[in-house]
């Protein structure tokens, strides 16, 4: 009850979202994101923007260590010009790795804020680990085999892909990659926001167990991140352990 009634929220967000909403297209790792975020909350206020834009010649120069070009995009990100845009962009293309990531959610703030201005109205930034494309979001999913010890039969895989492809399709949803290990498949999609998530791959779930019943009916999605084997191994097994502690507890 209380996972329904999760979803049933998070849907009723996603209908109430406005017209005009931008989707971080980059994957950024989430803990990135929750440093950005962060740091702009408890640093912005004390720094002169226009100031760092005065010396944003120092993102390109080698010497200046990562923390002061830290502040320099946070604080460029909200100078409302298009050279602060323009000189985001270039850092972008430029740099590398975790200041990379930092420096494209500069990017789409500061992208935000030069539509607002334009526009006259308020945007709204969604952001996930996986990104997307448009007004869609992309999502790891993996489906659970019955049989956890064996990998799916090449006919079992192919009708899969062809269930999920057709069912994304329904949905105006995209298909970009699938895997098959033992116990279980994962895939890379997109679908729009205001998708009903669990139906679309209930549906896949069901379509599929038509010949054979060999998936489970439950499945992890997420858009934080693609997990790996053992971190998919560590969700089924603390899922195992969850069920068994509430049926001794009855």
């Amino acid at each position: 009850m209380e996972e329904d009634k999760f979803y049933q929220n998070i849907q009723k967000a996603l209908e109430d979202l406005p017209e005009n909403f931008s989707i971080l297209e980059e994957r950024i790792d989430i803990e990135v994101q929750m440093k950005y975020f962060e740091y702009t909350k408890s640093n912005r206020e004390k720094v002169d923007a226009k100031g760092c834009f005065e010396h944003r010649d120092e993102l390109f120069d080698k010497d200046v260590e990562e923390g002061r070009k830290k502040e320099i995009l946070t604080s460029i990100a909200v100078f409302d010009d298009v050279k602060a845009y323009r000189t985001l962009e270039k850092f972008v293309a430029e740099s590398e790795g975790e200041l990379k990531q930092w420096a494209i959610l500069a990017l789409q703030e500061s992208r935000m804020l030069l539509q607002s201005s334009l526009l006259d109205e308020q945007q709204v930034f969604i952001s996930t680990g996986l990104g997307g494309k448009g007004k869609k979001l992309r999502y790891f999913v993996v489906f659970l085999n019955r049989n956890a010890e064996e990998l799916l039969s090449a006919t079992q895989q192919k009708l899969l892909k062809d269930e999920l492809a057709f069912e994304l399709n329904k949905h105006e949803g995209i298909f970009e990659s699938m895997d098959f290990m033992e116990g279980f498949s994962s895939a890379l999609v997109m679908l729009p926001l205001t998708a009903e998530i669990r139906s679309v791959f209930q549906n896949i779930i069901e379509e599929c167990n038509q010949y054979g019943g060999f998936l489970q009916e439950d499945l992890i999605i997420t858009n934080v991140k693609v997990l790996s084997r053992g971190e998919i191994i560590q969700i089924l097994h603390q899922k195992k352990d969850k069920e068994r502690d509430e049926l001794e507890e009855k």
